[in-house]
C-alpha cells in the first residue's frame, strides 16, 4: 500500500477513483502489505480518511502472515523475542508463542520488522538469543519505505543489522517470498494466474508476483521508476505512473 495507494500521510492520485472503478467491476482484491508496524485495523482507519471503506478482512500485513507462518513452523508455548511494534507483538503472541524481554530466559525464535523505536539494546539482545541457538524469523526485506518526505529506513535495514552482527540470514515471510501472495489468493478464491499484484517495488512486489505465478503491474509512484523495470533483471508485465494510468489502461474511464 505505501507507495501504491498513498505516500506517508498523502494519498495518492486516483485513489478514490480506483476502488469505485473495482467495485463497478466487481472485481475482488486483498491489500497486502510489508509493513508489519501497524495492524490491519490501522489501515483501515487510513483508508476511511481517505473516503475509501475497506473491510478489515481485505488487509493482509507481513505481521499477520509472520504470525501464520509461527503457527505452523514453531511450537507452541516457544519463547520469543520481538524487534518490531505491537501488531507484531500481538501476531506473534496469536501464534501461540510467549514473549521474551530482555536476556533471560533463552528465546527459542527472534522475531524482526519495522521498529520505529529501535535501540541499540535491542539489537544486541536479539544477536546474543541468535548466538545461543534461536531461530530468526523476519517479517520483510524492504530496505527503505517511502514517506512523504523521502525514503526511510525499513524493515530490510534492521534485518541486515542483526543478521551483520549474528552471522545469521533471518527466514522471510513476507514479499517477495510466496506466503503473503498465497494468503491473498486463499481470502480471494482465485488461482495466481487469475490474479494481478500491483505495486511500487521490483525487489518485493513485483519479483514475488513472478515467482507466484501472478501477472505484475508497476505503478511509479514509489520507489522503483519506469528505467529500473528497463534496465533491472525483474521485469513487470506492464508499468504505469500511477493508479489511473492502470485504470485507464483496463478499460476504466478517465
Amino acid at each position: 500500500m505505501d507507495g501504491t495507494l498513498w505516500r506517508g500521510r498523502e494519498p495518492l492520485p486516483g485513489l478514490a477513483a480506483w476502488f469505485a472503478f473495482l467495485a463497478d467491476r466487481g472485481i475482488a482484491y486483498v491489500l497486502a502489505t510489508n509493513n508489519s508496524y501497524w495492524a490491519p485495523a490501522h489501515y483501515v482507519d487510513k483508508l476511511a480518511g481517505f473516503g475509501v471503506a475497506v473491510p478489515v478482512d481485505r488487509i493482509l500485513t507481513s505481521s499477520v502472515a509472520t504470525g501464520a507462518w509461527l503457527t505452523h513452523h514453531v511450537a507452541r508455548g516457544s519463547r520469543a523475542y520481538v524487534v518490531g511494534g505491537e501488531a507484531l507483538r500481538a501476531a506473534v503472541r496469536g501464534a501461540g508463542c510467549t514473549l521474551v524481554d530482555g536476556l533471560e530466559p533463552p528465546a527459542d525464535v527472534v522475531v524482526a520488522g519495522f521498529d520505529m523505536h529501535l535501540t541499540y539494546v535491542r539489537l544486541r539482545d536479539a544477536t546474543r538469543h541468535l548466538a545461543r541457538g534461536a531461530r530468526f524469523v523476519g517479517t520483510n526485506p524492504d530496505r527503505t519505505y517511502p514517506a512523504e518526505d523521502g525514503l526511510s529506513p525499513g524493515a530490510g535495514s534492521i534485518l541486515a543489522a542483526i543478521e551483520a552482527a549474528a552471522g545469521q540470514a533471518p527466514i522471510i515471510v513476507g514479499k517477495p517470498e510466496p506466503h503473503l501472495f498465497a494468503a491473498a489468493c486463499a481470502v480471494l478464491g482465485v488461482a495466481p494466474d487469475r490474479t494481478l499484484a500491483i505495486g511500487d517495488r521490483l525487489d518485493t512486489d513485483i519479483l514475488g508476483a513472478r515467482r507466484a505465478g501472478m501477472w505484475s503491474a508497476l505503478v511509479t509512484t514509489g520507489v522503483d521508476d519506469a528505467e529500473a523495470a528497463v534496465r533491472g533483471p525483474v521485469r513487470p508485465d506492464g508499468v504505469f505512473d500511477g493508479l489511473d494510468a492502470l485504470r485507464v489502461a483496463w478499460g476504466g474511464a478517465r
